[in-house]
């Protein structure tokens, strides 16, 4: 599933491309990815708008609209936004631009959804959302806050979009590797120094992630339908049974936090 890297990598090749272009056609192949208008209501406030910047938010994309509208694209597990390109069969919903660029959501599985709405409604979304772990406003004390303030494992409370928006199981993973604290440890007895490694290592992972576009196992591509490269480095997700590679002890996975596979470091990671 595309988190903050990925869906930060699409928002910027985006931004490149389709800022300051108007929507001249829209067409709706798959209705059941649209939520919060139905395929006339979308057609019809989308056809014409002028798109006035593209950014992240959490793990979506959102385009805003001159008009005040946004469009907020939420890939998940097997969705992409893609600049031209072959349509096919896995297309739900395209969006030609004044130029002649196609903005294609590609979706394997129609898991992920395009939800158009107001200022205030768009207002009310991003409130529900917890801070970017990247926002230098998010100090070390307010992090650890969050942290000690649930039961829940922390692993857990990193990829509670409510709470930390943009993380989820690959990079809350490697997180904690970095920080060296067991997935399972509840929230409430993380200690304060604990919780300023654990962003302090979001702060180094993440820009490197980004700086890498992103992470691809299989499904993510960015916008030019490209692959990520964060994968080869990569300490602790999708290396169970091979050596922590700090320690040398096999990482395991054989601790399941909300149905999630959690690969850590039975030595190191306390």
């Amino acid at each position: 599933m595309p988190e903050l890297p990925e869906t930060e990598t699409i928002a910027r090749d985006l931004s490149r491309v389709i800022v300051g272009r108007r929507i001249a056609q829209v067409e709706v192949w798959r209705a059941d990815v649209l939520r919060g208008v139905d395929t006339p209501a979308f057609r019809a406030q989308l056809a014409g708008a002028r798109i006035s910047a593209v950014f992240r938010r959490a793990k979506s994309i959102v385009l805003h609209h001159a008009s005040g509208d946004h469009l907020i694209v939420t890939p998940r597990f097997t969705g992409a936004l893609l600049l031209d390109g072959a349509a096919d069969g896995y297309d739900a919903v395209q969006l030609t631009l004044d130029d002649g660029t196609r903005l294609r959501y590609r979706d394997v599985r129609r898991l992920g959804t395009l939800r158009l709405c107001d200022a205030a409604a768009f207002t009310a979304w991003d409130r529900a959302l917890g801070p970017e772990p990247l926002d230098p406003t998010l100090t070390a004390v307010r992090f650890a806050g969050i942290l000690r303030a649930s039961r829940r494992a922390v692993k857990t409370i990193l990829m509670d979009q409510r709470r930390l928006a943009g993380i989820g199981n690959i990079y809350a993973t490697e997180a904690l590797w970095h920080a060296g604290l067991r997935p399972s440890r509840p929230g409430t007895r993380v200690s304060r120094a604990a919780a300023t490694a654990v962003l302090e290592a979001l702060r180094r992972i993440l820009p490197d992630a980004i700086a890498a576009r992103g992470t691809t196992f299989r499904d993510y591509q960015d916008a030019r339908g490209g692959r990520g490269r964060y994968a080869e480095q990569l300490q602790a997700y999708g290396r169970s049974g091979l050596p922590c590679t700090r320690c040398g002890t096999p990482l395991i996975s054989d601790l399941a936090l909300e149905g999630r596979r959690t690969v850590s470091c039975p030595r190191c990671q306390r």
